[in-house]
């Protein structure tokens, strides 16, 4: 592609004047980046990959139940965790595991989840792909300070940099705990939680804090899909290490007091370890039958190519049957699936289709050296029992309609000289909206960037309807809530705003894009 191609497609994605307002990047800098990121070696010896078994994350149990919510509790801690055989590292966790407890929760009934916060910095919750209350979503100034901040203590933390006078209306800085209250009025769809506090996102993540979220219904209850341990949530991150062991991250302040990561990593930070639910490069006995896949990247930057080796007889080792929003109309096959950061593909793989003792790697194609590797599935050679399938219509999937949006918006993602990364210029500004969408309404939204963005919408998600003036892209299909906008790249989405009035946000889930500014409010009334 060259810069008359991207003019071409920008004047057709935002119109001519709208584009004029936007300085466009030199297409020489532009594919000279290619991938976001810049790899950030550890410092002690790594481990051979498919040696650590996969650990599934445990199951959050209530504390108790009613008749319509189910109430659970989360203490945020410091743990020193064996991530790597025999090495201890210092993680900020969700009950002193990395991932965090899985939420597993009914459409329908609510789930209220009460965080402590007893690590020593401020947190965040939010729980992505949430259709969830404004006060209750994890706007990035509502801070929960750590248990036991009184008086000038909790002043100087909300008082950080880009925090002073920064509170958001819908909810305020709490000492202590913060109860979240998701009414779960939604689908049943993989969903995670992180993480999301203002500047300092990127370094809360690599540290650990983020876990899965769960929602089942009656829909999918009655496909005879994969389940039980065989239906397996795979979060994928890479990461860094120091000589000590401790996670290295390039912050600007190791003190996480000053937001940011040093010049060399403002286009992203890529570890030289990939974890899969927090062990690197694991291997996972597998039984000669279908599995379910739940795969998150929960990486800050890195973007993956995912793909089976060997590949089946026949092809279409990757049969996708969700997105970011649940279950597809119907079922997807791929050879490779590409997956941004936050982005979550349900995918069935069906062992069956392999020779028993078979080992069977899952590579990132997008990866080099010993990021090309996730882990690998070593194929049994017992009979076993299988009455699973994929059906040929998975659920009813409402389309919208583009005719019913009622305006149409435009966002421009880039990096703009002396403001960092940005949307529409403009760096961001807490209590400042770019949008004032109706509850009810349809609107449509296009996104164009100049790098590599991963967009994200919360509240409410969305379905992309075009692609630089064509037709969606092959992983565009579903309900999403993060769609990957590659180097001058414009996409169109439907949005319906239903339910909840207040402030939200969308932003890049390069997290240290996130971090530098490339965020904004949207508020719905």
């Amino acid at each position: 592609m060259n810069r008359r191609r991207f003019l071409g497609i920008g004047a057709s994605v935002l119109g001519a004047g709208a584009l004029a307002a936007v300085a466009v990047p030199s297409a020489a800098r532009l594919f000279a980046e290619g991938r976001p990121g810049r790899l950030l070696a550890s410092q002690l010896d790594l481990p051979e990959a498919f040696r650590v078994p996969l650990p599934v994350p445990a199951v959050l149990q209530p504390v108790r139940s009613d008749a319509t919510s189910d109430y659970y509790e989360v203490t945020q801690q410091v743990a020193r965790l064996e991530i790597l055989p025999g090495v201890r590292t210092e993680a900020w966790t969700y009950n002193g595991s990395f991932p965090g407890p899985t939420v597993v929760t009914r459409s329908g009934r609510a789930a209220v989840v009460r965080h402590r916060n007893e690590l020593p910095v401020p947190s965040v919750l939010h729980l992505h792909g949430g259709h969830t209350p404004a006060d209750s979503d994890g706007y990035p100034t509502d801070l929960l300070l750590p248990v036991g901040s009184t008086g000038a203590a909790a002043q100087g933390m909300a008082g950080m940099p880009g925090m002073a006078g920064m509170e958001h209306g819908g909810g305020r800085s709490v000492t202590g705990e913060r109860t979240h209250t998701y009414p779960g009025l939604q689908r049943a769809a993989t969903l995670w939680y992180h993480d999301h506090r203002m500047g300092f996102t990127g370094p809360g993540v690599w540290r650990g804090l983020a876990g899965f979220h769960l929602v089942h219904d009656d829909e999918e209850a009655a496909l005879p899909l994969p389940r039980g341990d065989r239906d397996l949530p795979l979060m994928l991150a890479d990461r860094s290490f120091a000589a000590d062991g401790s996670f290295r991250y390039p912050s600007t302040d190791a003190a996480l007091a000053v937001p940011g990561v040093t010049d060399d990593y403002m286009n992203g930070v890529l570890g030289d370890v990939i974890l899969v639910n927090g062990a690197p490069w694991p291997r996972l006995d597998v039984d000669r039958a279908r599995y379910r896949l739940r795969v998150l990247n929960a990486s800050n930057t890195r973007q993956y190519r995912l793909e089976l080796d060997p590949q089946p007889s026949g092809g279409d080792a990757l049969v996708q049957i969700g997105s970011d929003g649940g279950l597809l109309a119907a079922p997807v096959a791929h050879d490779a699936l590409e997956i941004a950061p936050a982005e979550r593909f349900d995918l069935v793989v069906d062992f069956s289709r392999y020779a028993p003792g078979t080992r069977v790697r899952l590579l990132n194609r997008f990866g080099s050296g010993r990021t090309a590797e996730v882990m690998c599935f070593d194929v049994s050679s017992r009979q076993v029992a299988d009455d699973s399938t994929v059906p040929d219509r998975l659920s009813t999937v409402e389309e919208l309609d583009a005719s019913a949006a009622v305006t149409t918006r435009d966002f421009a993602f880039r990096r703009s000289r002396g403001l960092g990364w940005t949307i529409n210029g403009d760096a961001y500004q807490p209590g400042r909206d770019l949008a004032r969408p109706a509850l009810g309404s349809v609107e449509r939204w296009r996104f164009t960037s100049d790098l590599h963005h991963p967009v994200h919408v919360h509240l409410n998600h969305f379905q992309v309807i075009g692609r630089n003036g064509g037709a969606p892209g092959a992983y565009d299909a579903g309900w999403k809530d993060t769609v990957d906008l590659r180097p001058a790249e414009g996409v169109e989405v439907l949005v319906r705003f239903t339910d909840y009035a207040g402030t939200y946000m969308l932003h890049c889930h390069n997290l240290e894009h996130e971090d530098m500014a490339m965020m904004a409010d949207f508020t719905v009334g």
